[in-house]
């Protein structure tokens, strides 16, 4: 394989591309020692062993490190990867392993989310923010149905932390408030059958939701 170009990412690593395409990135001294340069040839083997017994490890790695903090989904741990650097066959690896021992496991972080969020925010809201994790849609939905979220206990703890109440909430208050519960994907029927005060004049229900 011809070695195309070798870029400077920082003063510790470089991007190798090989046949025009974006390989793997790999530390300075690495590519010394694998005697790596524009124009130069890299054999098989040894790309074998870069994938095999470096990145492939780093990975593993660097997929660790990314939990520590806090949960992740495999999309966000694939993505990641891939902004390392990482070929795609490493980053499969990477994800097999995870899998095996249960480091990512896209139907618990639902779960888990789900049990975490279901007082504070409406099923859409919780959807929308899964699916931009990478969540697939219908495990969202499937376990949605399966563990049903009151809506109504969601709705009264945004009110609390909101501190909005039937004694302090005049006729605009209660406007703004449902408006703001329908942005957060609340129907406009589980908050009339949750907070009915919200909708306290006759011309409420109706009339003037922005």
């Amino acid at each position: 394989m011809t070695v195309t170009a070798v870029e400077p990412l920082d003063k510790r690593r470089s991007r190798v591309t090989l046949e025009g395409e974006q390989a793997f990135v790999l530390y300075r001294g690495e590519i010394r020692r694998y005697h790596i340069e524009a124009g130069g040839d890299l054999p098989e083997q040894t790309y074998r062993e870069i994938v095999e017994d470096v990145l492939r490890k780093r990975a593993r790695e660097r997929s660790l490190y990314l939990l520590k903090s806090s949960p992740k989904t495999e999309t966000e741990i694939r993505r990641k990867l891939r902004e390392g650097g990482y070929p795609e066959k490493v980053i499969g690896d990477a994800l097999s392993f995870l899998r095996r021992y249960h480091y990512v496991d896209d139907e618990a972080y639902v779960r888990n989310y789900l049990e975490v969020n279901r007082m504070r925010r409406s099923r859409p809201e919780m959807a929308e923010r899964l699916a931009a994790k990478g969540i697939p849609r219908e495990l969202v939905s499937g376990i949605l149905e399966e563990e049903p979220c009151g809506s109504g206990e969601a709705i009264a703890a945004v009110l609390r932390k909101r501190r909005v109440t039937p004694d302090l909430a005049d006729e605009g208050i209660r406007r703004r408030t449902v408006n703001y519960l329908m942005r957060r994907g609340f129907r406009y029927a589980e908050i009339r059958e949750a907070a009915p005060w919200l909708f306290g004049g006759p011309d409420m229900p109706d009339a003037g939701l922005e």
